[in-house]
């Protein structure tokens, strides 16, 4: 309790009604949640096996477990610690009867949910596609069945989406799986039907801790709501000032809900912030009082004032780039610091590639947020949808991947063919193989291809229920011919690529069953939710490339927050008094990101297809303080990125005691 500051204690020691911290960026969240799990085992009596501490992201959800085991020792592993859609599998696993699904149900990524939606939509464009997907996820967010869709829907895209969101349903029930947006969903609908299984879940959970409160969804809130009713003790943390998610369906408006429906609530404010300088916080806290206040709170740090922040205009996009790289070379060689010291931050992905350019050309290692994850990879889809099918056999996505890759001799009129038995008979494609009379609908070459393809998946399946996840599913990988079909299927670079994946993905499935003591088959029940990615975070001395939706929950020494001007931040189609807040958010949580220095740029015009269009300094440099504004009005002289170059050449110089432009001999 001493290394706490008293706000922070007043957080930790309150136990006596439902609590919201008010965690402003970079105030210590973390250490309070954690500090609070150990203040409830150690001095309030309670089990670590009733306390649930919940979060959005699986590396949150790692670090507040590693926090709770260094002050609670051993006793820390019984604790429930886990993202909220983690939980969901945990609920719906043990409750599946109670749902009327068997507990090896699929739980369908995004790719399979797009190919789900394509099937049953038919030939539309991409674009409404998405649309159609993104209203749909939306309503399930917010608890809107699809038979209350059909009443609500108005606008013909509704009318369209609630009809979709109709078929898409029983097509999920059909292949006993759910998606991800179901994980919140259906335990939410189960503790609302059955007061028996809602009772033994509250009798199970004490405390509940949430982090990153405001970017929970309606769905997200009525989970916590019932999962503490009746005692209500939960403790959840969050900051109005940093919700920047309502594109994907996190309401802000939960904050408001909880004032209203928990009268008893307290609140505690973390203001004191233990990451950036006085001018950083200055400017974002100058920034963000242009919002309206549900909770009035003010940030301020002891680490001093601080470099004052640079906003620099640049000519246009490349010259940005090529500015900003030069400064941060030249900066890092003047600081003596790490690569992995720096960050730029960006609106959206497609302003990335200059900066990619720039990276390269002056051979600065980089790491770019929200590339695409190791289980998005093709040659990784393929494994799993094998895994897939062995826990559920009734996948039919997981078995038309499967039964099709490799090529087996069995192409699209077969399926066809089985999917009609399938249809008929009611069955999967997989509980059809072994249907009376399937040999006469079939070609007798594609039958016993088929026959021995589900032969093969039961042998696996037998043990994978008991043999070690590694030994089975490196059987699996060689009994199939996998490594032989990649080669003969692509070329050898891109081959040996996806092999190495394949080994990774193996290796690291081995070592996971033998660490947590899991057969492959429990490894397979959670596949959808696990991330390789955690593997790597943070052991790359790189430079941080990131869009401002990725990068909240981390921080950096140095940050140059990238076209700072009006279309882009906030953009063009945010102008609308809602939309232009959650903008002032977003810029607010990239200022907060920074440590020590903090520089933005903008650019005088750009490049919008074969058209140059002028562009002006966003209105958010301008609602930063009269020293942003100053730097406006002075319109800095924009600075030749040579003379940017051969100063870091020279410093480079100084360092190894060489001179500018010679080079060592061979």
């Amino acid at each position: 309790m001493n290394t706490l500051n008293p706000d922070q204690r007043a957080a930790v020691r309150h136990v006596d009604s439902p609590l919201l911290v008010l965690a402003g960026a970079g105030s210590g969240k973390t250490r309070v949640i954690s500090h609070k799990i150990a203040y409830l085992v150690r001095d309030y009596g309670i089990a670590p096996s009733h306390i649930a501490a919940i979060t959005f992201t699986n590396k949150a959800a790692k670090e507040m477990q590693e926090r709770a085991k260094g002050l609670l020792g051993t006793r820390a592993e019984a604790l429930l610690v886990s993202t909220f859609h983690a939980l969901g599998v945990r609920i719906l696993r043990q409750e599946a009867r109670a749902l009327g699904m068997k507990p090896g149900f699929s739980i369908l990524d995004a790719a399979d949910t797009t190919s789900l939606f394509q099937e049953l939509a038919g030939n539309i464009d991409k674009a409404r596609l998405r649309a159609l997907q993104s209203r749909i996820s939306l309503w399930k967010n917010s608890l809107v069945t699809a038979e209350a869709a059909q009443d609500l829907a108005s606008e013909p895209l509704e009318v369209a989406a609630a009809q979709l969101y109709t078929a898409y349903e029983r097509t999920l029930r059909a292949y006993q799986a759910v998606d991800f947006d179901d994980l919140i969903r259906l335990p939410v609908s189960l503790f609302e039907a059955n007061e028996e299984v809602a009772a033994r879940w509250r009798s199970r959970l004490w405390h509940v801790l949430v982090d990153e409160y405001q970017d929970t969804n309606r769905g997200q809130y009525r989970l916590l709501q019932l999962l503490t009713q009746g005692r209500d003790a939960f403790t959840v943390v969050g900051d109005d000032d940093q919700s920047i998610y309502a594109w994907r369906g996190a309401s802000s408006d939960n904050l408001r809900l909880l004032k209203e429906d928990y009268p008893r609530l307290a609140v505690v404010k973390l203001e004191q912030n233990y990451r950036s300088t006085a001018r950083i916080l200055g400017a974002a806290n100058t920034l963000i009082a242009h919002n309206p206040k549900l909770f009035e709170k003010k940030l301020w740090s002891q680490h001093g004032p601080g470099d004052a922040l640079h906003i620099q205009a640049c000519r246009d996009g490349d010259h940005e780039a090529e500015w900003v790289v030069s400064r941060l070379s030249a900066h890092r060689f003047e600081r003596r610091t790490q690569f992995s010291d720096y960050a730029i931050l960006y609106r959206g992905n497609h302003q990335a590639r200059a900066f990619e350019q720039q990276l390269r050309a002056q051979r600065i290692p980089y790491v770019i947020s929200g590339g695409q994850s190791f289980f998005d990879r093709s040659e990784i889809k393929d494994i799993t949808a094998y895994l897939r099918l062995l826990l559920n056999p009734d996948d039919d996505p997981a078995f038309i991947r499967a039964v099709t890759t490799p090529k087996r001799g069995i192409g699209g009129a077969s399926l066809e063919a089985l999917g009609r038995a399938a249809g008929r008979r009611q069955m999967s494609l997989f509980a059809s193989l072994r249907a009376p009379g399937l040999g006469d609908e079939l070609p007798p070459r594609q039958y016993t291809a088929l026959r021995e393809f589900g032969d093969f998946i039961q042998r696996s399946a037998h043990r994978a229920e008991r043999e070690p996840a590694g030994e089975v599913l490196n059987d699996l990988i060689t009994a199939i011919g996998y490594e032989t079909w990649l080669f003969s299927t692509h070329e050898a670079r891109e081959a040996e690529s996806k092999w190495a994946n394949v080994r990774d993905f193996g290796e690291w499935m081995a070592k996971k069953g033998a660490e947590e003591n899991k057969t492959l088959l429990e490894l397979a029940q959670s596949i959808a939710l696990l991330s390789l990615l955690d593997k790597n975070e943070g052991a790359e001395n790189a430079v941080q490339l990131a869009t401002l939706h990725a990068v909240k929950g981390l921080e950096f020494r140095h940050v140059f927050l990238v076209g700072v001007e009006e279309g882009l931040l906030p953009h063009r189609d945010s102008l609308e008094p809602a939309k232009l807040e959650e903008e002032r958010r977003l810029m607010y949580v990239g200022i907060t990101r920074a440590e020590a220095s903090l520089t933005l740029s903008w650019c005088e015009k750009r490049r919008q297809g074969k058209e140059w269009l002028p562009r002006e300094p966003s209105r958010f440099i301008a609602e930063m303080g009269e020293a942003a504004r100053k730097t406006i009005e002075q319109r800095n002289t924009i600075p030749d990125a040579g003379v940017a170059l051969n100063r870091a050449a020279g410093l480079r110089a100084m360092l190894t005691g060489k001179k500018p432009g010679v080079t060592e001999s061979a």
